[in-house]
């Protein structure tokens, strides 16, 4: 590797090289790469030719580097180590001044940015004809995502343009449209289906619903829960709690819209077959609700699967032209606007409700209605549904928001994003609306004719808005399984997102596992249930992947300073006498306990056992020597009894018993100093060779130091810190030196802090390479020598 670094040689030096590579591995004190130019040799062919010029461009590409080994502490030194000075935020919130009011206006009001700088002639035709473009498929869609919420459909021309405006204003995406969507929509049916059932309603005089009752109390419950979810989402934003949707992984997403689109097409059943079910709600309402429509099957209406299918392939065949003529068409063809109009002007000119019993939307009121306060009676009621609400319909925005913002390169924010959309809902709950969010086909429409601002959503609004006051009610004849017909059409996109099983089971089958439960779970408990098991399954499958890391013993890749797998990497060797261990995960209380079993098992020693085996040999040595004092007690009772006994004495015995007391005084000597080598051996810094695990006849360790590579670890607890002084204790138990490796800067104050270093561990241990603690590990290796720590006390 390296040569070590003369006292005068600068501690950093890089420069290029080109001599011939050194063989064979050697190790010094210093870290060195060399990469040498190879010697000419004759290419035979041009294929060797081709290869010698590579591997001699490469060979120009290396460096040369050459330094001390750097423990943290000199590392500090070098480096001119210093806690970095925080700021605290809060501060910067309480500040009042001008400067500071005006940045708030900005943040807060975006429009305030981005209008005064409109390139009008640049842009706003392209905003113009793309708003035009997103009003012809809003207005169908808002009509029929009305009806999948259980509400007349006027409303959804509400919704069509309350929030869209207030986006408009508030917003920071430029691409995407706001306004009704199937999974927002699916999800207030289901609470308004549940809340005002239709058997609540049942006149007594002939059995049959009381659809305006029933209307104003679904009217009320929507426009309540679109309040409260925008009270949800702007108190987030306003917190920034933005990052809340990073627990939405995109396999739960899409497993869940996907979902979302399954029961979308189950609720519109009824409506293509002309059917009355009874309305459910919870878990397994999806189930009945197929089981009932195949029950009542027979008694479907002829007229209105006929109009339904008509209208679904009329809507197909449009959109496969769309896709044919994509390069040849400014605009693409409104299939939606022209079956809607088609559709209600032969159901007007033939008489389809009365001739043959098709279902159509109803009186449309013209003009809009004035603000109503919410109930607050019903707050307790929604307010679960009105916080999964508000994350779903948050997640699809700021998705699709920062996909578009990628594209084009802009920055979307996410805390104003969530203000932005749960203004919109604020706002329109307020009037009547129900929660909306963004459409991935309307966003698509927006973009790809030319729309650059929300400027194109100003200018849909302002078009839904001309239709609310003047043209709604020639909508009136409208068959719903037209409506019904187009939410099926445009499930296409969501639909397709079952080819996401193919693509996960290759890519990544933990996602893939996500994906199934979040699809299993949403299908079968219902939407608010389905989130909150995939959530709280996706949190848990993440703590188990925390848990079960992939740890491994490192070796050097030759000639290099680079260490890895040698179980992935065939040509990496362990160094001689050094275990290198590395874990791909952080160690906290959640995995401190499985990073210390694999550590101890991946070294090839079974570490408590020797430890036990050496306390229990050391315990017997302790109690020998207990016992040979308390027999040189009684020996010495015994003969002061015997020497008190006797009267007359002769000089012989006189003799005799001196000589005894002497061989008795000299071996008890030779055991008191044996018992005070062995528990004040360290005064001279020397362990005694009878408490190594050689002198007790103990296996040693094929190894005398372990280098733990920390480079994954993010942060530190107390069980981490408890952990890791487990790991120095135990392993100096069996004679084998502990030293830690690429800490990062945060993590080392985080151990200062937890009092990890003192006068046993020292940040003379933590080194900032893999590569220098091995180098210094093999400087310092031991040679049948225990170092003062090492010594277990009798």
């Amino acid at each position: 590797m390296g040569r070590g670094p003369a006292p005068s040689q600068p501690l950093s030096s890089v420069r290029k090289a080109a001599r011939e590579p050194p063989e064979g591995q050697r190790w010094a004190a210093g870290t060195r790469l060399r990469a040498e130019e190879p010697p000419p040799r004759r290419p035979r062919d041009t294929q060797v030719l081709l290869a010698t010029t590579e591997t001699m461009e490469l060979r120009r590409r290396d460096y040369h580097v050459e330094r001390p080994v750097l423990n943290q502490e000199q590392l500090e030194e070098l480096g001119r180590w210093g806690a970095a000075t925080g700021t605290r935020q809060w501060r910067t919130w309480l500040q009042c001044s001008h400067a500071r009011a005006r940045a708030l206006l900005l943040q807060h009001l975006p429009i305030l940015v981005w209008l005064p700088r409109y390139p009008v002639r640049e842009w706003l035709l392209g905003d113009l004809l793309s708003g035009l473009s997103v009003a012809i498929m809003q207005l169908p869609q808002g009509l029929a995502y009305a009806l999948l919420a259980g509400l007349p459909p006027v409303f959804g021309l509400y919704s069509s343009f309350y929030p869209v405006f207030i986006y408009f204003l508030f917003g920071t995406s430029r691409h995407i449209s706001v306004g009704t969507f199937a999974v927002m929509s699916v999800m207030v049916g289901s609470v308004t289906e549940s809340l005002a059932p239709d058997k609540d309603f049942l006149q007594a005089s002939n059995s049959t619903v009381d659809e305006a009752a029933r209307d104003a109390a679904r009217v009320q419950l929507a426009s309540t829960l679109s309040v409260l979810v925008g009270l949800f989402q702007v108190g987030l934003g306003l917190v920034h709690f933005g990052f809340v949707v990073t627990y939405l992984s995109e396999p739960l997403v899409r497993g869940y819209t996907t979902a979302a689109s399954v029961q979308v097409f189950v609720s519109q059943l009824k409506y293509v077959f002309g059917l009355h079910l009874s309305s459910t709600s919870g878990p397994l309402s999806l189930i009945y609700t197929v089981v009932e429509v195949c029950w009542k099957l027979p008694q479907s209406v002829i007229g209105t699967v006929v109009t339904a299918v008509v209208a679904g392939v009329a809507l197909v065949l449009v959109k496969l032209l769309n896709d044919k003529l994509q390069r040849h068409l400014p605009l693409p063809l409104p299939g939606e606007l022209f079956t809607l109009i088609g559709a209600t002007g032969i159901s007007y000119g033939v008489g389809l409700k009365h001739r043959f019993g098709v279902d159509v939307v109803g009186h449309i009121p013209t003009g809009l209605v004035p603000p109503v306060a919410p109930s607050p009676q019903l707050f307790a009621k929604l307010v679960g549904n009105a916080f999964t609400i508000a994350v779903v319909g948050f997640a699809i925005a700021i998705s699709l928001g920062k996909i578009f913002a990628l594209r084009h390169g802009y920055r979307v924010d996410s805390n104003q994003e969530l203000v932005a959309l749960g203004l919109s809902n604020l706002i329109g709950g307020i009037f009547q609306c129900f929660p909306v969010s963004c459409s991935m086909s309307r966003s698509l429409v927006q973009e790809n004719t030319g729309g650059n601002t929300q400027v194109a959503g100003a200018v849909s609004s302002l078009f839904i808005l001309i239709i609310i006051v003047k043209l709604g009610e020639l909508f009136q004849d409208l068959p719903k399984a037209v409506l019904a017909a187009t939410i099926i059409v445009n499930l296409k996109g969501m639909l397709k997102q079952f080819t996401d099983i193919c693509s996960l089971w290759k890519a990544n089958r933990v996602d893939l596992l996500i994906w199934l439960v979040t699809f299993v779970a949403t299908v079968l408990l219902n939407l608010d249930l389905g989130l909150a098991v995939a959530v709280v399954f996706s949190l848990l499958l993440l703590v188990v992947r925390m848990q079960l890391p992939h740890y491994s013993v490192l070796g050097q890749v030759p000639d290099t300073d680079i260490y890895r797998d040698v179980a992935e990497f065939s040509e990496a060797r362990e160094v001689p006498g050094v275990k290198v261990f590395r874990s791909s995960a952080t160690m906290c209380f959640a995995n401190a306990e499985l990073y210390s079993d694999a550590l101890k098992q991946r070294c090839g020693v079974d570490v408590d056992h020797l430890i036990s085996q050496k306390k229990k040999l050391l315990r017997k040595q302790e109690l020998k020597l207990k016992r040979m004092q308390k027999e040189k007690l009684q020996k010495q009772t015994a003969a002061s009894k015997c020497t008190s006994a006797s009267n007359v004495n002769t000089s012989d015995g006189d003799i005799e018993s001196n000589n005894v007391e002497g061989s008795k005084a000299k071996q008890a000597s030779a055991e008191s100093k044996l018992e005070d080598t062995a528990a004040h051996g360290q005064e001279d810094g020397k362990a005694p060779d009878l408490l190594t695990l050689k002198a007790l006849g103990l296996p040693q360790p094929g190894f005398h130091s372990l280098v733990l590579d920390l480079g994954a670890l993010s942060f530190v607890d107390t069980v981490c810190l408890k952990s890791l002084k487990n790991i120095f204790r135990d392993f100096q138990e069996i004679e084998v030196e502990v030293y830690m490796a690429a800490c990062h800067t945060p993590v080392v104050a985080q151990l200062e802090a937890g009092q990890f270093f003192d006068a046993s561990i020292t940040k003379q241990r933590l080194f900032a390479s893999v590569h220098d603690a091995v180098i210094f590990a093999l400087q310092h290796a031991r040679s049948n020598q225990v170092s003062p720590v090492l010594v277990t006390k009798l």
